[in-house]
């Protein structure tokens, strides 16, 4: 009998099984991959998650594996460039996105989780019985074709932007703006690569850059159209050779792992739980990767959802209503900041006004930098 069963072993999943187990909870971590494996991401960490990471003991196993992000550097339209450096000493990680997943899960079983590789989860295990639907546990998908149904009073659901357990309890949704579509690859030969990230943002696109160990870059295309995007690695060529900052750094660059595109990106849930459930990571909703912020919001609201769970075990009180006045607690002002970094990317008139301020105020650009890289937390 388990007290807590996660579905998904990614950050978020991983990190609430290592806050879960630590605090004496019977933990059991399912995930229809095997680990390691690859995932669309651009794979780095920005100070304020490195810093939560290190107060959760985990940031040193990551070392090893991670090269050093000092800061940004951010381009607008009409040639405005900003180079930022992280304020107060900080530093972010960069970090391939298997080896991050692959090192917080082996510190998950070394907790004491139990982790089952390979597995599909079908659903929630709900109970009605009271008139008032309660998850009890989750259903998965057996060997010989027949579900088999394993109970725990409470579930973390951390599988994902397409999470089969809260889109079965119809907590999440696709919105109509914005809809935005990714394409990512890892490439090698890219000339001007430093230890900043590097962020291009154009009037219905942008493109981030970002080093990657060992000596690669991470490149990620992100549009709401989607024309070309059938032949992904031909889209993600087209886009980097249309871009003036980018064309002739990639003159003597070659992609060197298959192209993968992911859509539309966003994702929004009107609960973070529901009695038995809590959501974390992307199935909390997903932020659009412009700043990102997936990895922070997968990581601290993976831990945040485990100390919900832990409190609930302990005291009986509803762990979704909880973890929903924690995550408000600790997101809402960086949700608040990141709905106006979308819009403005989304109107034209918006970019060639910022990048025309860039000019005269590149401090205000810093700033930016500083609250995207959650240097305060």
């Amino acid at each position: 009998m388990f007290d807590v069963i996660v579905c998904g072993a990614g950050p978020a999943g991983s990190v609430a099984a290592i806050s879960l187990a630590r605090g004496g909870a019977r933990v059991l971590v399912l995930d229809r991959a095997r680990f390691p494996r690859d995932k669309l991401c651009g794979d780095t960490l920005n100070p304020g998650t490195v810093r939560y990471l290190g107060r959760l003991g985990l940031a040193d196993d990551l070392a090893a594996c991670s090269s050093p992000v000092d800061g940004m550097i951010i381009s607008g339209e009409r040639g405005t460039r900003i180079q930022a450096r992280y304020h107060r000493g900080r530093r972010g990680m960069s970090i391939l996105r298997r080896d991050l997943d692959d090192r917080l899960l082996q510190a998950a079983a070394r907790s004491g989780a139990r982790i089952e590789e390979g597995v599909l989860v079908r659903g929630p295990l709900v109970d009605t019985t009271n008139g008032t639907p309660r998850v009890r546990g989750v259903v998965l998908a057996g060997r010989g074709g027949a579900d088999v149904r394993v109970p725990a009073p409470l579930v973390i659901a951390a599988d994902g932007r397409r999470s089969r357990l809260a889109l079965a309890l119809h907590l999440i949704r696709h919105p109509p703006r914005p809809r935005r579509w990714a394409i990512g690859a890892y490439f090698d030969g890219v000339a001007g690569v430093t230890t900043f990230g590097e962020m291009h943002v154009r009037r219905d696109r942008y493109i981030g850059v970002a080093p990657v160990p060992p000596g690669l870059a991470n490149i990620c295309y992100v549009s709401e159209h989607t024309e070309g995007f059938r032949d992904p690695a031909a889209a993600l060529w087209a886009a980097i050779r249309a871009d003036g900052v980018l064309a002739e750094r990639c003159t003597c660059a070659r992609m060197v792992t298959p192209p993968t595109s992911l859509g539309p990106l966003a994702v929004e849930a009107s609960a973070c739980g529901v009695p038995g459930l809590l959501l974390a990571g992307d199935a909390a909703g997903f932020i659009d990767p412009m700043t990102g912020d997936g990895l922070r919001f997968a990581i601290e609201g993976g831990d945040l959802a485990a100390r919900a769970a832990l409190a609930a075990l302990a005291d009986g009180h509803a762990a979704h209503h909880r973890l929903e006045t924690w995550r408000a607690h600790a997101f809402r002002r960086k949700h608040r900041f990141n709905r106006v970094l979308r819009s403005l990317v989304a109107a034209p008139s918006a970019v060639a006004a910022a990048s025309a301020a860039a000019r005269i105020a590149p401090w205000a650009i810093r700033h930016v930098v500083d609250v995207a890289g959650d240097v305060g937390l």
